[in-house]
């Protein structure tokens, strides 16, 4: 449990003005639903349901199974209503004015262009495109008074082979939006050595990456993201306690305590992980144990329709269910910022000039 018990009212709308930062979510997970059934219909698309608030609650009953395969399918239905420019330049800006509602003040965006080419765009095309959806939801919140910086990560899918072309992309675009790389889709099977022709070629243009990691599969996958691939951060990693035999003592394995000892970064998704088996509750998530032993733990959403959650909800949870204070929360929102995908002193203004000031005008 936290070490920090500070006694300030931490009511829902308190943990929404706190400045917020996420490095771990898709936005092909976090449509508005509403959204979903109006593109559906403007593309003929079959949802399982046409009013929004069912489909919100369908999209939280079918990812509530317990498993990372089934979880993932879910993502039909808003993959569907993503392979054209409109459904893009849509979800993208309306994307980036959920999170500035939610106080997000930074947050990386990722997405599998190799996902959204049905409709006939390019792969280019299809960045291009999401960018600029982006830059106008970025003005939009600006103009009223809630800014927010999003940077994207392009993802290659581990079962496919176009990881290399994402790579490239990558690498294209990274003065022009694009912060950084990944690989997503089913883990267990899909070892992340398969795509290091990929790796290798980002770490040689110096674009960073993270790797999902650590969640359906356990510590063979992170080391090999970590010490064959050279991931910079580590997508979910709630396997990393397998390393970790007693977590109320703290001795760390060899694995375990590189992770820590090298501040690696590991993008946790309390309700996520729940939804796909990783974890079994929030109070006995590894995320508290983690933080508490020093790991630079960090907080996100992953998918917030599939989850049906957002980050002042994930906050919430985690001070009603794991005892967590506001000093808990400052701390994964410095420990996301210091590592995420742009520069230093982009990184350093956000802490020091928006985020802390934030945690102690709550204090």
């Amino acid at each position: 449990m936290s070490s920090t018990r500070i006694e300030t009212s931490l009511d829902t709308e308190t943990l929404r003005r706190l400045p917020k930062a996420v490095l771990h979510d898709h936005l092909d997970g976090g449509l508005r639903p509403e959204t979903v059934v109006e593109l559906a219909e403007s593309v003929g698309h079959t949802l399982p349901t046409t009013d929004p608030g069912e489909l919100a609650a369908w999209y939280y009953e079918a990812a509530n199974s317990g498993d990372l395969v089934r979880y993932i399918a879910t993502f039909e239905h808003t993959l569907a209503v993503m392979q054209n420019r409109e459904g893009l330049l849509r979800t993208a800006e309306e994307y980036v004015l959920d999170l500035a509602a939610d106080g997000v003040v930074y947050g990386e965006v990722r997405y599998a262009p190799e996902l959204m080419t049905a409709g006939g765009l390019r792969l280019a095309e299809v960045v291009e495109t999401v960018q600029e959806g982006l830059a106008a939801g970025m003005a939009k919140a600006a103009a009223a008074g809630t800014p927010v910086r999003v940077g994207t990560l392009l993802c290659g899918m581990r079962m496919f082979d176009r990881t290399r072309e994402t790579a490239d992309l990558a690498v294209a675009f990274r003065d022009a939006g694009v912060v950084g790389f990944d690989i997503a889709g089913a883990e267990d099977g899909f070892p992340p050595a398969d795509h290091l022709d990929a790796f290798e070629h980002l770490r040689r243009e110096n674009v960073p990456f993270t790797i999902h990691a650590g969640e359906a599969h356990g510590l063979p996958s992170i080391h090999q993201a970590l010490q064959v691939c050279g991931a910079q951060r580590i997508g979910h990693g709630v396997r990393i306690t397998d390393d970790i035999p007693d977590l109320a003592a703290g001795k760390l394995g060899r694995l375990a305590a590189w992770v820590r000892d090298r501040r690696i970064a590991l993008e946790m998704c309390p309700t996520s992980n729940l939804q796909t088996g990783a974890a079994t509750s929030i109070a006995e998530h590894p995320i508290t144990a983690l933080k508490d032993l020093g790991f630079r733990v960090t907080l996100n959403t992953d998918n917030r329709l599939v989850s049906g959650t957002t980050m002042t909800r994930e906050m919430s949870l985690l001070v009603e269910q794991a005892g967590w204070g506001i000093e808990d929360l400052r701390t994964v929102t410095v420990n996301a910022l210091k590592s995420a995908f742009v520069p230093f002193d982009e990184r350093n203004a956000l802490i020091e000039d928006v985020v802390l000031p934030g945690y102690a005008s709550a204090l």
